[in-house]
């Protein structure tokens, strides 16, 4: 008898044992239902401004006419599947545009969201594989955002298909959620451990040396701090401090993660005003989202309901609604009513929702496991490596890691014209080897800096040479007098934040015939 109850016990202890520690796992990866509304929101603003940005240099990056025409694109990358490389004409490639804005805009209405949510994320892989030269960190994380979106439930609350909807819950946990926060967190361990592998972010040097770059870097407010060695000190060791502690952003919860979250959302806007990397602090602000609590969203909305901002917003979606979309709904509705028939069968929807689950599931180990193959723990099986690699989901976050540059520089491309007189190529001005007023001369966009820094950088001379019939061709598109050969200089600056005078040294990077065959 005492054996018996004695076994009772010891089931009972580790029943509560596992109800605790299943409770405590469900507590740390439910997400707000208006976190994931505003998640979703975010998602589609910043995918409408990143195709903003890119429509600058339509022609330049994504055209037969710029520095990747597609017989270069074929020829450099094995496996190309891309939607953009299906014509190199600026109709087609601004309808593709056109097409992503309109899906974009139907996650931040959030109609047919998950259709949409799918849509964007194809369409952004494809427009990622057309042009890898010009894609950085910010890259790499909306696009695995926008891939973790797809199993998440975004259209509860805050949208149009939320009319639909017979439940409101107050929070979600479930193996999206849990993918979509921890994709932050090993995002951050990652870089962290790739920053302790480099002496300067040790030694407090790494950020005086990040803000020493003046032309390819710092703008607005970091051309302010970059003067104040100490202050940047300073942040080198709070930056490296903050991003060793990500792993308590999935320990803590409530308000301890939103003030932790908070710090990081605080540096990244830090960096929007003082750093030129396009949307990456902006992307980033945006996947901390969802670690925002219950509370916390009580509190905004107390807030906007009591200064009239929750009514406002709620007539303007409701008059949305009902001029634009609300036929449609219905029709939704009628089709979704009870029936004696069931046009979608039960079977289905168990292998829908097994689906929606196994695959973020099976994805979420993938992407640990290779972001542990890119501090050298481990090495991801062959079989997920060709998954990783046909998703475009494998990731190694190297931002200003293990050291960050020390080379800041310009472009100078003498280019002789048929008449003998010599004009740059790069500017369109005189030749000059002094240095350019600001950044923005030789980096118009961050997409621009981002290229041209992968030209100077890569061991690869194609692409120097694909730079090069880019600027014949640009020219003598453009003027009378043609280019008949360029030379492309690289003029290199190696950053001394402690010297009032820093050295130069010109680099030629590429000799080119203009009047010549397109060579590879």
């Amino acid at each position: 008898m005492s054996e018996r109850r004695s076994s009772r016990e010891s089931e009972s202890r580790l029943t509560n044992a596992v109800d605790r520690i299943s409770l405590a796992i469900t507590c740390r990866f439910a997400v707000d239902t208006r976190a994931l509304a505003a998640f979703r929101i975010a998602l589609g603003l910043l995918l409408l401004a990143d195709l903003v940005g890119r429509s600058r240099n339509l022609g330049a990056f994504y055209m037969d006419s710029g520095v990747l025409p597609r017989r270069a694109l074929f020829s450099d990358y094995s496996s190309v599947f891309s939607l953009h490389a299906v014509s190199g004409d600026a109709r087609v490639i601004g309808l593709l545009f056109v097409v992503a804005a309109v899906f974009a805009l139907a996650m931040v209405v959030g109609y047919r969201t998950r259709i949409a949510t799918v849509c964007s994320w194809l369409l952004l892989v494809s427009l990622h594989v057309r042009n890898p030269m010009v894609l950085n960190g910010g890259d790499v994380l909306l696009r695995m955002l926008v891939f973790w979106a797809m199993f998440l439930p975004l259209d509860e609350r805050w949208a149009i298909d939320a009319r639909r909807m017979d439940r409101a819950r107050a929070t979600v946990s479930n193996v999206a959620t849990m993918a979509v926060l921890l994709q932050v967190v090993v995002m951050y361990v990652a870089n962290a451990i790739h920053k302790t592998k480099g002496e300067m972010w040790l030694n407090g040097e790494a950020v005086v040396y990040v803000f020493s770059l003046d032309y390819q870097f710092t703008i607005l407010l970091g051309n302010v701090l970059a003067e104040h060695h100490e202050l940047l000190r300073l942040m080198t060791f709070l930056w490296l401090a903050l991003v060793i502690s990500a792993p308590l952003l999935i320990v803590l919860t409530g308000l301890p993660r939103a003030a932790l979250a908070s710090a990081f959302v605080g540096m990244h806007f830090g960096m929007l005003a003082s750093m030129r990397i396009g949307l990456f602090p902006l992307i980033v602000v945006a996947a901390f989202i969802p670690f925002y609590p219950s509370a916390v969203w009580d509190a905004g909305t107390a807030v906007a309901s009591r200064i009239g901002l929750a009514d406002s917003l709620h007539r303007r979606a409701s008059r949305l609604e009902a001029r634009v979309l609300d036929r449609a709904v219905t029709d939704r509705v009628a089709v979704s009513a009870p029936s004696s028939r069931r046009l979608v069968p039960d079977g289905l929807d168990r292998g829908r929702t097994l689906f929606s689950a196994t695959v973020p599931a099976v994805f979420l180990v993938l992407v640990v496991l290779s972001n542990a193959q890119a501090v050298g723990y481990t090495q991801v099986p062959d079989p997920g490596q060709s998954v990783l690699d046909a998703t475009e989901t494998d990731q190694s976050w190297r931002m200003f890691a293990p050291e960050p540059l020390q080379t800041d520089g310009w472009y100078v491309v003498p280019g002789e014209l048929e008449n003998g007189s010599e004009v740059d190529a790069m500017y369109g001005s005189e030749v000059s080897w002094e240095p350019p007023p600001d950044g923005n001369v030789v980096y118009p966009t961050s997409r621009w800096r981002k290229y041209l820094s992968n030209v100077w950088g890569a061991d690869n001379t194609n692409h120097r040479s694909y730079l090069g019939n880019y600027l014949c061709d640009r020219w003598n598109r453009t003027h009378r007098t043609d280019l008949e050969r360029i030379q492309i200089y690289y003029v290199a600056q190696p950053s001394e934040p402690y010297n009032e005078t820093e050295s130069t040294n010109e680099i030629l990077l590429k000799q080119y015939d203009c009047g010549g065959d397109f060579r590879q």
